[in-house]
This record gives structure tokens, C-alpha cells and sequence, in this order.
């Protein structure tokens, strides 16, 4: 196996993203939780918040990365789309959309991270896996609105 070398830029350039997008997610996952009502209004919520925690946890994951690779982690956030559709069915579906976009970062992250980093390639599958889980997870939810 060939060992690569590490491209430190374009690795805290996509954990910027990522981080960006992390970030993203606090801020949606938090509005998202704001706007639900009816009938299953306590456990979306719950699980909304439980989203929006994750994703701060995801950004500073990134961070601390970026950091330990000498660069310097953004400010900025990812641009958040306002679709005014606030139905359970909606709120779920944008998150969906969240986490698969999420999960399409972390697989560009480990395309530049193969053999070149076993921390990084361990850290990209984690959180690919993490974010499959919650793409499954939605998608579980959503069979219910048909």
C-alpha cells in the first residue's frame, strides 16, 4: 500500500466546509424545532434539538481538526435557505436534505484523506457512517406522510 502524502490545504479547506455546514445545521435544526406544531410536536422537537446539538459538536469536531493541522478555522456558516414550509413533512424532508448534503462533505473529506492519514480516514468514515444513520433515520420518519 502506498503511503500519500497529506494536502494540509485542501484538507482544512473541506474541514471548513464541513465546519461551515455544521454549523449550518445548529441554526437549521434550531428554527426547524421552532416551527413544529400539532400532535408530534414533543418528540420532533426533542429530536430537532438533538440534531442542532450534534451539529455544533460536528462543527467543533472540524475545528479542533483544522487547528491541529495549523489552519485557521472560519467564521462564516454555510448559506441557510428560508423555504417558508413549515409542515412536519417539510421540516423533515429539509432535514434530510441537510444530512445528505453532510454526508456528501464527509465522503470528499475521505477521498483526500485515503492513505495519506489513518486519524482523518477514521474520523471521515465515522462521520459518514453517523451521518447514514441519520439520513436513515428521516427517512424512517418521512414513510409516515407517504
Amino acid at each position: 500500500m502506498e503511503i500519500k502524502e497529506i494536502n494540509v490545504s485542501l484538507v482544512c479547506d473541506i474541514l471548513n466546509e464541513i465546519m461551515e455546514y455544521e454549523l449550518a445545521g445548529v441554526v437549521r435544526y434550531t428554527h426547524s424545532s421552532l416551527m413544529v406544531s400539532g400532535p408530534y410536536r414533543i418528540p420532533i422537537v426533542t429530536f430537532l434539538k438533538e440534531q442542532a446539538s450534534e451539529s455544533l459538536k460536528h462543527a467543533q469536531q472540524a475545528g479542533e481538526l483544522i487547528v491541529g493541522l495549523d489552519g485557521h478555522p472560519s467564521l462564516k456558516t454555510a448559506k441557510i435557505q428560508e423555504t417558508h414550509r413549515h409542515s412536519i413533512k417539510d421540516i423533515l424532508e429539509e432535514g434530510l436534505e441537510h444530512e445528505l448534503t453532510a454526508l456528501s462533505l464527509y465522503k470528499k473529506l475521505l477521498g483526500s484523506v485515503t492513505d495519506a492519514s489513518v486519524y482523518l480516514e477514521e474520523y471521515a468514515r465515522t462521520m459518514i457512517g453517523e451521518e447514514e444513520q441519520h439520513s436513515l433515520e428521516l427517512k424512517a420518519m418521512l414513510k409516515d406522510f407517504g
